[in-house]
């Protein structure tokens, strides 16, 4: 499953960012000599407690003495993950992959997200009484398969000895919309999940979705009709509009803070710089760093790789244009079963986990490690947005200072939703190493520069950034993406973000803009992220209207906006200020 993280037009299209989930998911493993030979149990049948019986696919170590068991509780039919299951079965464990309700050969009906608690304790107690478990029951797998480890653990299942969620989504946070902005990616996910089977082959045609997308984008049609126009009238789709903050639907899908005091297995999350699930990954682990017992969380281990969503699972080199050293490529099947001997069968920690956090830094090309995650900064450099009344595109940008600018010009730009040129731009180029955006603006944007940095800086964590603005309609879509500039003029995109105005005090309570009113947007959702500045490089900040064929058009009217439509359209003037009284700032996390 492809989550979506922010929404930046260079990752949205960037093409090895878009790998399509299934396939992701299920990339054979590097390859080992097998240790044990490998039983298969097909249609084995697990009981839950409303009577409904669960499809699961059993591996066993042919001949082996009652072990520990793992198993992936699955959307996307469980034949998809078999060179995992295989692996782990060579490897000594019992193995078992599990359709979730209302899919594959499962019983049940499928609503995404709302039944993986329950069923998975079911599954756990189930697994942990047949003669071939030891009683202890762990699970595998990221992404849906990340979610439904943290859902099946608040349900506290007695024989849950411990959980490796990696690129886990979190609804209400990453999932079905990201800062409350979905993207029109819903309704491909859902055609891929629809009915009993895998639907692969539909859900990776690429061009079809596109086009869709486009229909919608161009023709200017209301975000709501978007299962009708690709042709799978969903109710699940207008269920997800209906809960457009994170309310009690989705709060119920995951741990609560009495939740997360209350853990006290080991944990090892795994996600990565350019995971679409970070954000929901991260997620669980600060709320479990801020609301866990001091034994627990002193057992919860964190991976952050250089990687994309699906590098979480089987690393590759090779993001968005970007390539990374070959210590990234860190052997996570080897690792997982390191992590399971460790907390399940008295074995020795894995060597790779040093500390409880370990980073890599791109750019130096090396894994580091801290004790806490928000440890890993030593300091933080601000930086002040300037310019003198114009930063409206690359070569005549505003700059970000180390000192208050004394300046107190403002910069414009103007937002028209009807304009469809930036989506055009999308598709065409993208990746992560494009500066398509930056120099397609089209007056909808800004631009800031720092100066040369006089040598390598390491930046590690999560930047934030305040800005004073007022605009003259009641609601609009702003997108921020962070930058490194070489000095020979090539751009990696570092993190990013969005804001939708009306949630700009709070993503649970609506509040449209006063026009003309100058208030204070504090853009605190970036993205993760590690990499070793080079000197001579800059960092620039480039602060836009979010107009993408990918995500739901805000028409700026104020109203509904999985409604609007070209009649609803206003277009946007919006000021920035970098004034005494209102200092728009950058704060960049700072290793020394």
């Amino acid at each position: 499953m492809r989550f979506y993280g922010p929404l930046f037009r260079s990752i949205a299209i960037g093409a090895a960012l878009v790998l399509l989930p299934l396939f992701a998911a299920a990339q054979t493993p590097d390859q080992k000599p097998a240790e044990h030979e490998v039983d298969i149990t097909w249609a084995q049948k697990i009981p839950l407690r409303d009577g409904v019986k669960l499809n699961a696919t059993l591996y066993r170590p042919h001949d082996a003495a009652p072990s520990p068991a793992i198993f992936t509780l699955t959307p996307y039919i469980g034949d998809t993950y078999h060179p995992r299951a295989m692996y782990f079965a060579q490897h000594g464990y019992v193995f078992l992959l599990v359709d979730v309700r209302g899919r594959g050969n499962s019983g049940g009906d499928f609503e995404p997200f709302a039944n993986e608690g329950r069923d998975g304790y079911d599954v756990v107690e189930w697994i942990a009484k047949q003669p071939w478990c030891n009683g202890k029951v762990t699970m595998w797998g990221g992404s849906y398969a990340g979610f439904d480890q943290w859902s099946t653990l608040k349900e506290f299942p007695p024989h849950l000895a411990t959980i490796v969620p990696a690129a886990a989504a979190h609804p209400g946070v990453d999932f079905p919309a990201f800062e409350n902005i979905p993207t029109l990616y819903l309704m491909q996910w859902l055609t891929f999940t629809s009915g009993l089977t895998g639907n692969d082959h539909l859900f990776g045609e690429g061009n079809f979705w596109h086009s869709k997308d486009m229909d919608i984008y161009r023709g200017h049609l209301a975000f709501s009709e978007l299962d009708r126009i690709v042709g799978n009238p969903s109710p699940v789709f207008h269920k997800w509009l209906a809960h457009p903050t994170a309310d009690a639907y989705f709060n119920a899908m995951v741990p609560t803070a009495a939740d997360y005091h209350r853990i006290s297995i080991p944990i090892l999350t795994i996600t990565g710089d350019y995971d679409g699930d970070q954000a929901g990954a991260l997620t669980y682990y600060r709320r479990h760093m801020k609301d866990g017992s001091q034994d627990a969380i002193s057992n919860h281990y964190l991976i952050i790789g250089p990687w994309d969503h699906a590098g979480t699972r089987t690393p590759n080199p090779d993001v968005g244009g970007l390539h990374f050293g070959p210590v990234s490529m860190l052997d996570l099947n080897k690792l997982h079963t390191e992590w399971y001997g460790w907390t399940m069968q008295g074995g020795p920690k894995p060597e790779f986990l040093k500390k409880r956090v370990a980073y890599y830094v791109t750019g130096a090309e090396e894994w580091k490690y801290a004790d806490t995650l928000d440890g890993i900064a030593t300091g933080k450099r601000t930086l002040y947005l300037a310019s003198n009344g114009f930063a409206n595109d690359v070569f005549h940008s505003g700059s970000l200072l180390e000192e208050a600018p004394t300046s107190p010009e403002p910069d414009h730009f103007v937002y028209d939703p009807l304009d469809t040129r930036p989506g055009e731009v999308e598709t065409e180029v993208g990746g992560l190493v494009s500066q398509a955006d930056a120099l397609n603006l089209f007056g909808a944007g800004l631009v800031y520069h720092t100066e040369a940095l006089s040598e390598a800086t390491e930046i590690s964590g999560f930047v934030k950034l305040s800005l004073w603005i007022s605009m003259d309609v009641p609601d609009t879509d702003l997108a921020v993406g962070l930058y490194e500039i070489l000095p020979d003029g090539r751009s990696v995109q570092l993190t990013g973000d969005v804001k939708r105005a009306r949630y700009r005090e709070s993503l649970t309570e609506a509040k449209l803009v006063t026009p003309g009113k100058i208030e204070r947007y504090d853009f605190d959702g970036f993205t993760w992220f590690s990499r070793r500045i080079a000197k001579g490089s800059r960092l620039r900040i480039v602060v836009e209207a979010l107009n993408s064929p990918d995500s739901e058009k805000n028409y700026n009217s104020g109203g509904a906006v999985e409604n609007e439509t070209v009649q609803d359209a206003r277009t946007a003037h919006i000021t920035l200020y970098h004034d005494a009284q209102h200092p728009s700032v950058l704060e960049v996390p700072i290793v020394k």
